[in-house]
């Protein structure tokens, strides 16, 4: 089944590029193996679909609205013959915003589909992600998160699954996918500071707090706040969850936070 993977070269994009390299990689820079796709510019639409039959759809990002930009896509899609859709959502309650939902129905209406619903990524400790950004600069991990888990997960582990059902068996149903246990901020904090020698402490904030902070990086204020909420969410144990369903899929248990902190320790 050819495939094609929107948002190919980002955090879950590009380990699914690895896995299935006979993918299309779409982008909204077009290089060697990628094709341009961009929300933006429903003229990228077609010329992406083009042959393919299954399509891992990373939302448009940063929108409560997503079906403003989505709706022309899957017109798109059911006219060049896809059947498959698996749709990166995410564990949070994020998902159930009114706009977001619409998106989420549009995925079941295909004739395959399939919703992955992440816990926090291990990424987000990484890169440029804000929570990133105040450990490496400030020996902190900040967040209106209080004592509240989350279920850390590998999105080498997401694009594993992603894999899985975008070319075997016809998917269906949500997936809550997390890693094989659930912590806090403050126990992340502890974990990297046993594993690196560096002092690092979680550094609590109000969600008001937390808003300004994502609104800070430009992120449009309502899903800045939005965002915001779910952390506080996470307080009152919104994510305190673990499941089976990474290892089930793919048939490995998934990868713990202490073995991609050690394997990131540079």
């Amino acid at each position: 089944m050819s495939v094609l993977l929107l948002g190919g070269t980002g955090t879950t994009g590009r380990p699914l590029s690895r896995l299935l390299p006979e993918a299309r990689v779409a982008s909204r820079q077009p290089g060697p193996g990628r094709v341009r796709f961009d929300w933006a510019d429903p003229a990228t639409f077609r010329p992406a679909l083009a042959g393919v039959r299954a399509v891992y759809l990373v939302p448009p990002p940063a929108d409560l609205e997503p079906m403003r930009l989505a709706a022309p896509f899957f017109e798109e899609a059911t006219a060049a013959g896809v059947r498959r859709v698996v749709l990166l959502g995410a564990l949070s309650a994020f998902d159930a915003a009114p706009g977001v939902d619409e998106l989420f129905r549009a995925v079941r209406e295909m004739p395959e589909s399939a919703v992955l619903r992440p816990s926090g990524f291990m990424q987000n400790l990484l890169g440029e992600h804000p929570l990133a950004a105040g450990l490496r600069e400030r020996g902190e991990l900040v967040g209106a998160t209080g004592d509240g888990k989350v279920g850390w997960i590998d999105a080498e582990d997401i694009a594993a699954v992603a894999a899985r059902l975008l070319t075997g068996p016809a998917p269906a149903g949500e997936h809550l996918l997390t890693g094989p246990g659930a912590l806090s901020y403050g126990e992340v904090a502890e974990l990297i500071t046993g594993l690196t020698g560096r002092p690092v402490r979680h550094r609590p904030v109000s969600v008001a707090e937390q808003a300004a902070m994502f609104g800070a990086t430009g992120l449009p204020p309502a899903f800045a706040g939005r965002l915001a909420e779910i952390y506080g969410a996470i307080a009152d144990g919104a994510e305190d969850l673990v499941t089976g369903a990474v290892e089930e899929i793919t048939g490995r248990p998934p990868r713990s936070l202490r073995e991609f902190v050690r394997a990131h320790l540079a």
